[in-house]
């Protein structure tokens, strides 16, 4: 007898469907699955033997074989238990075939029968529903991903026996309620605001000018100035994620495995901290089985690497394409997956070894430990970094100082208004801010007048500056003139921008 049921596959953050077909039949007893699949999925069968036999259900003496199709597409992960169960089961006539069409289905199986989480439920659900499938049965430490997306009845079970029950009309279990709606209304609560940091006046016009137009920013200071917690702002004057946006960023941490079951959709932009021993693929992403890596954990949110010169040369040149493509490629035998990566990267350094240059009283370094800790970070990792600022030192009057600083909900305002200039301009282009503007973008947008084009000539030669550094001076100058809501990028735009490029 034959039985399929529909199961899918993930590929990057994407899922595809997967077609598990079941087949039993008389011969050499075995049981073989097949259709380019991994170890861990071909380890189910004896996953799937015991966790039947323990439920109740013996498996027959005869030939089984699963496919799962398309066979040409490696599947991967312990997803697929569930699915294979049901359609032996099926096969044997247990349950009533019928019952499978029209069902998505995914879970992992425990020896005891028990249905177990499994990665990457959201994107799969997603993928039904783009299918028109309408209902999906999934495993029920998994429902708080079952509750994201509209428009699908999601049933939850936590054993196969339920899952029988429940096929064959014998247990009435509701779909899970959708909260997206209410998460995406619920006011955010931010744990660092631009009140709490005293003085830094240049490093907080670097970061609303960063965050405006979502330019890569890069701070360098001494130790105890704020550089942290500066970083650690930004993601508070960033606009709300969007509906479309925080699905695709929780699809990032579904496939990861990283979603709080308490909270299985994020809301507010991610921030990631990436320690300096951080490797090439932690950063990137890769692997055997290819996971998101830091860069795409950080997606429409901010990536920051504090003391960057003590990262490995590797590991930052690494991140210098899918800073330049917004994406990370990964390739494999016969595959190709993509993470998404369109984050704010934003690095923080020391001046020196000791972290007190140009304080000559204080540094302990000399010319040649100076020039080879800068010489860690090469060229063009840097032309790749829009803002440059530095930050002073706190004194003990600017940490008493009573004036109000300007709270983070007020640089929001601007950001946001600078956005919604951005999202009029680029409309139909496949861009959302100036730091992604192409050559043809910035020569139809970022038009300068006689007299600016001279300027600019003039500190291009003056700074040496390379192709890639002229470009993205003048996308800073746009997102400039966009937060004083001033069409034409003037020649005061155009000195901020070169001096928060060229700070040192």
């Amino acid at each position: 007898m034959f039985c399929s049921v529909l199961s899918g596959g993930i590929r990057g953050i994407e899922s595809f469907p997967v077609h598990v077909e079941t087949d039993i039949s008389s011969g050499m007893p075995c049981f073989d699955i097949v259709g380019y699949v991994g170890s861990e999925v071909r380890e189910a069968k004896d996953r799937v033997r015991t966790a039947l036999r323990n439920a109740g259900y013996l498996m027959p003496v005869a030939r089984i074989t699963v496919n799962l199709s398309p066979a040409d597409v490696r599947k991967s992960g312990s997803g697929y238990d569930l699915p294979m169960a049901l359609s032996v089961l099926a096969c044997m006539e247990v349950i009533n075939a019928d019952s499978l069409k029209g069902i998505f289905v995914a879970g992992e199986l425990s020896l005891s029968g028990d249905v177990c989480a499994v990665k990457g439920i959201l994107p799969m659900i997603k993928m039904a529903k783009d299918k028109g499938i309408g209902k999906c049965l999934i495993p029920a430490a998994n429902s708080g991903e079952g509750s994201v997306i509209e428009g699908i009845d999601v049933y939850t079970v936590s054993s196969i026996n339920e899952a029988i029950d429940f096929l064959e009309g014998r247990a009435d279990i509701p779909p899970v309620e959708s909260h997206l709606r209410r998460d995406l209304l619920a006011e955010h609560e931010y744990k660092h605001d631009f009140i709490q940091i005293k003085g830094q006046k240049t490093a907080r016009r670097g970061a609303e000018i960063a965050a405006a137009g979502l330019h890569n920013l890069i701070m360098i200071g001494p130790p105890g100035a704020g550089k942290t917690l500066i970083a650690k702002c930004i993601p508070s004057i960033m606009p709300p994620l969007g509906e479309d946006e925080c699905l695709e960023v929780s699809s990032v941490y579904s496939v990861r495995g990283s979603l709080d079951p308490r909270k299985p959709v994020i809301t507010s932009r991610p921030f990631v901290s990436a320690h300096s021993s951080s490797t090439d693929i932690s950063l990137v992403g890769g692997g055997a089985n290819p996971k998101p890596g830091a860069v795409s954990l950080a997606h429409k949110g901010v990536l920051f690497l504090d003391e960057l010169p003590e990262f490995s040369r590797k590991s930052l040149e690494a991140l210098r394409q899918p800073l330049e493509d917004r994406a990370v490629h990964i390739t494999r035998n016969r595959d190709i997956c993509t993470f998404p990566a369109d984050c704010m990267l934003v690095a923080a350094m020391n001046p020196c070894p000791c972290g007190h240059y140009p304080d000559m009283n204080k540094c302990t370094c000399n010319t040649a430990q100076r020039n080879k800790y800068m010489s860690k970070i090469s060229g063009p990792f840097l032309d790749r970094m829009d803002i440059c600022v530095v930050t002073e030192k706190v004194t003990p009057f600017d940490i008493q100082s009573e004036s109000e600083q300007e709270p983070s909900k007020i640089i929001r305002k601007r950001v946001m208004a600078a956005h919604e200039i951005q999202k009029r301009r680029f409309k139909g282009r496949g861009i959302l801010f100036n730091s992604q503007m192409g050559n043809r973008e910035i020569e139809e947008f970022c038009r300068l007048d006689t007299d600016g084009a001279a300027l600019m000539k003039r500190l291009a030669i003056k700074y040496d500056m390379s192709a890639r550094t002229y470009y993205r001076v003048l996308k800073v100058a746009r997102t400039i003139s966009d937060l004083a809501g001033q069409n034409d990028i003037n020649e005061e735009s155009l000195l901020e921008a070169v001096r928060m490029k060229v700070s040192f």
